[in-house]
């Protein structure tokens, strides 16, 4: 039986903070990508479409919500 690692909100919040967004913890996804967003406005963000990319490219084992917030909130901003 093969165990595949999720992107969760915790996962999705950990690459944002990473990239110098400051999150509150247990921050949900919605509010993770509306932080991210509001950064990329204000300053931008380095790597943060580099990083999108990457997990779009994972929606497979993306859970709804990170995937929901990502398509709301970051990819218009990112086009």
């Amino acid at each position: 039986m093969m165990i595949v690692d999720l992107i969760d909100g915790d996962d999705f919040r950990d690459r944002l903070v990473a990239l110098g967004i400051r999150i509150p913890e247990g921050a949900c996804p919605e509010t993770c990508a509306r932080m991210a967003r509001c950064k990329q406005r204000e300053v931008g963000v380095p790597r943060l479409a580099e990083t999108v990319r990457e997990l779009m490219a994972r929606t497979d084992i993306m859970l709804p919500s990170v995937r929901d917030a990502i398509e709301r909130f970051l990819l218009p901003e990112l086009r």
